[in-house]
């Protein structure tokens, strides 16, 4: 009850006009001087309020160059102050609203990177971490961005880059899938391994995680006594891989994935 009229009070205060203003200090300021001022806050770091500025830049003067570029700005700015969720709408956003944008490759390029550094930062902290249990979301779509920008902008300066990434994506994602394969063999769950290494062969055939999925597979079909499978995989193993290390030994099962590269 007490607080009640108390929130009651506060109300009636603020319908009288009695509570100070809350002061805005870019009142008054133009499209430009919002721009400019959200550019050098960024300069220093202050990437909150550069949000701050770009979002009332566009609140204020929804339209013109400048308001377009803060929408694109913004993205970035949500990337640097660590809100991937934001940052990564902001640039969908930007891609609907203006899809032939000169700059609408950057908006891919960074919306493919906030998804990047996203999962390589959970990479950082999973040295003892069950690969099995992650999940590859972020990746897999930090690898779609990365391929639309270079399918679509085969000539933009992020292309080189996106697509060294994407070959590290696949990399990393088809270890992650071999590596699903090693703890589902360990626990006599053949069936599941065949499925992660065909799924391995199907999508990631070029990636070098391929080499021991179809190990795996060998493996798995002779524990569950399928020999005509066992031996056609062999052969396939054989003949991509006449030295395959997995084969010979060389590298013991359940070794860290990430040691593999």
């Amino acid at each position: 009850m007490k607080r009640s009229l108390a929130l009651i009070f506060l109300l009636w205060l603020s319908g009288c006009g009695l509570l100070p203003e809350v002061q805005d200090e870019t009142r008054g300021w133009s499209a430009q001087k919002l721009y400019s001022e959200a550019k050098s806050q960024m300069d220093e770091g202050g990437y909150e309020k550069a949000i701050k500025y770009f979002e009332s830049l566009e609140a204020r003067y929804p339209y013109g160059r400048y308001a377009q570029q803060a929408q694109l700005e913004v993205a970035y700015a949500y990337y640097k102050s660590s809100e991937p969720v934001s940052a990564v709408a902001a640039c969908d956003r930007f891609i609907k609203l203006h899809p032939n944008h000169p700059n609408v490759d950057y908006a891919f390029y960074l919306k493919g990177l906030v998804n990047f550094n996203e999962d390589l930062g959970l990479l950082g902290a999973i040295a003892s971490q069950d690969m099995s249990e992650r999940d590859p979301k972020a990746a897999r779509e930090s690898f779609e961005s990365f391929k639309e920008l270079a399918n679509r902008f085969p000539d933009s300066k992020y292309a080189p880059d996106a697509v060294a990434r994407m070959k590290y994506l696949v990399n990393a994602l088809a270890s992650q899938e071999v590596h699903a394969a090693r703890y589902y063999f360990k626990r006599g769950a053949y069936v599941a391994v065949v499925n992660r290494g065909q799924y391995v062969l199907q999508h990631y055939p070029q990636a070098p995680a391929a080499e021991e999925a179809l190990v795996l597979m060998v493996k798995a079909y002779d524990a569950m006594g399928m020999a005509d499978l066992r031996d056609d995989t062999m052969r396939v193993v054989q003949k991509n891989f006449p030295n395959s290390k997995y084969l010979n030994g060389a590298v013991k099962e359940g070794s860290p994935w990430w040691k593999l590269w």
